[in-house]
């Protein structure tokens, strides 16, 4: 009886998650297309004056930019998308556009997984201790910094890294991922890396910690004033027995929704820390692509944030049903 209620719950979330990715593939080839401008003229140079009207013609016809938007484009783009096919980018000259997200997506996943585990083990620990020790210096300090950090954009505190860490005192890079003229020796490069890495994952992991804080905060908060702790605090357990047995899982479970659902949203929160650091990522493809109207390589890079979101959305759903038997009810 659990088994067949619990397959038809995850059976649920998961057509519900490919109706929505299908969605989002739908959306992103109708969104670009709203963008002012012509892509066959980049393609051909953006020379207009040198051009003529039959090698623009010809441009669009090598591209298929001539035919009817809906359906052929849209079906093409579709069946394409299904296969793993996202196309060739005009910007880049004809690469096609799934190994340019391939190649930058390395450097944002560092990024990223060093920021999240950070803010992970940083917000979610002082969050917890804050709420469970409500009222002391401890959550008065975290709480007015975490707020302060929850409501300041990334972009905003990288820029401020830079200033202090880079340009005033001059300890660490801020732009790009390597020096120029390291050696190339793999110690000297792993350091100089790493020395680059520290300022944007410092910028993309305090934007987290103060969410992490604040959630975790507020749910231990919460738990704390349940019955079944005061039943736990009459029946002559510790401190520690009632924060291990009972307080702990209880307030993950909004902890836990958060951090799955970061995963997915932080890619898209990290472009603009990537464009302030210079950082190779997918943040920075983005921004190229944006300037050139580079449709095809847009396409791919949003599809792969929507679908990281996703993708973030259905392992929420399934860990909330792990942790939470009542949600597949």
């Amino acid at each position: 009886m659990n088994g067949g209620r619990t397959s038809r719950h995850f059976g649920r979330i998961l057509v519900r998650a490919i109706i929505t990715l299908l969605m989002v593939a739908v959306l992103n080839f109708f969104l670009f297309r709203v963008i002012p401008g012509d892509p066959a003229s980049l393609l051909l140079g953006g020379a207009r004056i040198s051009v003529t009207a039959e090698q623009m013609k010809a441009q669009r016809q090598n591209w298929g930019l001539d035919r009817p938007l809906f359906p052929d484009q849209a079906v093409d783009y579709l069946s394409a998308t299904l296969r793993g096919d996202f196309g060739y980018s005009f910007k880049f000259r004809g690469r096609r556009v799934a190994d340019l997200i391939v190649e930058r997506l390395p450097a944002t996943i560092v990024l990223v997984s060093l920021a999240q585990f950070i803010a992970i083990v940083c917000g979610v620990m002082l969050g917890l201790y804050a709420g469970w020790r409500r009222g002391g210096a401890v959550d008065h300090i975290a709480t007015g910094a975490s707020l302060l950090l929850y409501s300041t954009p990334s972009f905003w505190v990288a820029m401020i890294l830079i200033v202090i860490f880079s340009t005033a005192l001059g300890w660490l890079p801020g732009y790009g991922a390597y020096s120029p003229g390291v050696s190339t020796r793999s110690l000297d490069q792993v350091l100089d890396y790493l020395r680059h890495l520290t300022l944007p994952v410092s910028a993309v992991a305090l934007g987290l910690i103060g969410q992490y804080v604040v959630v975790a905060r507020a749910a231990m908060s919460d738990v704390v004033t349940e019955d079944y702790m005061v039943t736990a605090r009459a029946k002559g357990l510790t401190g520690g027995q009632m924060l291990m047995r009972h307080a702990f899982r209880n307030a993950m479970l909004p902890v836990v929704t958060l951090i799955t659902l970061n995963l997915g949203y932080v890619v898209a929160g990290a472009i603009t820390v990537e464009a302030v650091f210079a950082w190779p990522g997918i943040g920075g493809l983005t921004v190229e692509a944006l300037n050139a109207r580079d449709y095809p390589v847009l396409q791919g890079v949003f599809l792969l944030l929507g679908a990281s979101i996703v993708l973030a959305n259905l392992v929420a759903d399934l860990a909330y049903g792990i942790l939470d038997p009542r949600v597949r009810q």
